[in-house]
């Protein structure tokens, strides 16, 4: 029988890393896959990784169409399995993966019909890195449906406390990539170099693969995905329910990587060296904030149990803990990315011309690491209180604010580090109001414990 972790009661800090520790490896092992694209293109070229990077952009920007079935799916067969309503639980996963499969399609025909204008909105200089990125969108965006599916089915086997398989079905995926990545970039035998084009293949084969594994997982759920029918429609009640429920992540993930295409559209005034350096400065980067996103998971849900139980001085005493296992966990990123910045980025790209730009990049980013992880658990704490305005409205208006710094930074002698500078002073700032912001509510809104045997425990 599958173990739960106790929130309500024991040692807070070994809740916490048991509850982190698997949502974490499942985020790194997706960080992964774009790794190892980065640092096997890294190998043909800059141009390579700035073609990957502007296509990437859309990809990202896609995955908002996909978190918003992923979402409103997961929330309400959880809550449908919950309540023991089994009609209801398959009816909402039919109509998470109906309409995965429409955003898909759509995402599809979109980019095998409109490619050109897509890339031509990031004004890159070079025919043959925009004719690369034309081809890496159109495979990759053009069969985006098992991305979408993979994506939906993680949610609903999460929603139905089967992690596991979702995990290992990851793990083989990135295995498959690791090994045709360099055999399609590069060629073997009688596969020719494909390059760019070599890379999508690989992502997207091993996209096939694990919806393959998942489709074998989900023929032994048997209760849940027996006889759904996908070709005959979800009721438009389930479907609207799933919608309102996942649009506002949706347009958060969207507007994220639409302020994300325009700051890469900007800097490709500098080249497309500097395109290729935003791309690998951000994966690199990425570690840091999928570590915190992984623990800001755990700490929702810790916190919303211990909230439900109203065990307010356990919440509190959650929220100091996970503050200083993130903030040295920031401190840590911080340290690794302002003294060794080019040991790091010279695993990616070694040309001399854009190495400059990579030291500079991951050195102003590592000012705001810890920043940016306080703000992230801070976020997860948030709403693991039902509380999801606060963290929305911080990270929405100083993300956006970045825009107008950058072009006002970039007008200044920093240039092109003025660009950075934006993002690394805006991650700052969110870390330290939305800490802020909470420290006020919970001293506002949480009454002080007057006795450790008033707590009320969850059924």
């Amino acid at each position: 029988m599958r173990q739960h972790v106790d929130l309500l009661k024991g040692n807070i800090t070994t809740a916490l890393g048991k509850l982190s520790i698997p949502i974490m490896a499942t985020s790194f092992i997706q960080m992964a896959y774009n790794m190892i694209d980065m640092i096997w293109l890294g190998k043909v070229g800059s141009g390579a990784v700035a073609a990957v990077g502007a296509a990437g952009m859309y990809m990202w920007l896609s995955n908002g169409l996909a978190t918003l079935a992923k979402m409103g799916g997961q929330v309400k067969v959880g809550q449908s399995l919950g309540a023991q309503n089994y009609d209801d639980a398959r009816m909402y996963s039919k109509g998470a993966l109906q309409l995965g499969i429409v955003f898909a399609l759509a995402c599809g025909v979109l980019t095998l019909f409109a490619a050109d204008q897509m890339i031509g909105f990031f004004r890159l200089n070079q025919a043959s890195v925009i004719q690369d990125a034309i081809i890496y969108l159109q495979i990759t965006c053009g069969l985006v449906v098992f991305n979408f599916m993979n994506q939906i089915l993680t949610g609903i086997l999460t929603a139905m406390g089967n992690s596991r398989s979702s995990f290992v079905a990851t793990s083989i995926g990135l295995l498959i990539n690791l090994v045709l990545d360099p055999l399609f970039i590069f060629g073997f035998g009688m596969i020719p170099a494909m390059g760019v084009a070599g890379a999508a293949i690989a992502t997207v084969l091993a996209q096939f693969v694990v919806f393959v594994i998942f489709l074998a997982v989900i023929r032994k759920e048997t209760a849940m995905f027996h006889d759904l029918r996908l070709w005959k429609a979800a009721s438009k009640k389930h479907v609207l329910t799933m919608v309102s429920i996942g649009l506002p992540s949706a347009l958060q993930s969207m507007l994220f990587s639409g302020i994300s295409m325009i700051i890469a559209r900007m800097i490709a005034v500098w080249g497309d060296g500097a395109v290729a350096v935003q791309k690998v400065g951000s994966q690199i980067e990425s570690i840091s904030w999928m570590a915190a996103e992984g623990f800001a998971a755990a700490v929702n849900s810790f916190v919303a149990q211990n909230y439900g139980a109203k065990q307010y001085e356990r919440v509190r005493k959650g929220y100091r803990t996970s503050m200083l296992i993130v903030s040295l966990w920031g401190l840590f990123c911080s340290v690794v990315l302002i003294v060794f910045p080019e040991w790091i980025f010279r695993i990616f790209l070694s040309e001399t011309e854009v190495m400059q730009m990579g030291i500079d990049y991951l050195r102003i980013l590592g000012v705001s690491e810890l920043f940016m992880c306080i703000e992230i658990t801070t976020a997860g704490a948030f709403s693991g209180m039902g509380k999801t305005i606060p963290p929305s409205i911080v990270s929405i208006v100083l993300t956006a604010a970045r825009i107008p710094t950058a072009y006002l930074l970039a007008e200044t002698a920093l240039g092109l580090n003025g660009v950075w500078w934006s993002i690394s002073l805006s991650s700052v700032l969110k870390g330290i109001v939305l800490v802020g912001w909470f420290l006020w509510f919970i001293h506002r809104h949480l009454p002080l414990q007057k006795k450790a045997g008033e707590a009320v425990a969850l059924p």
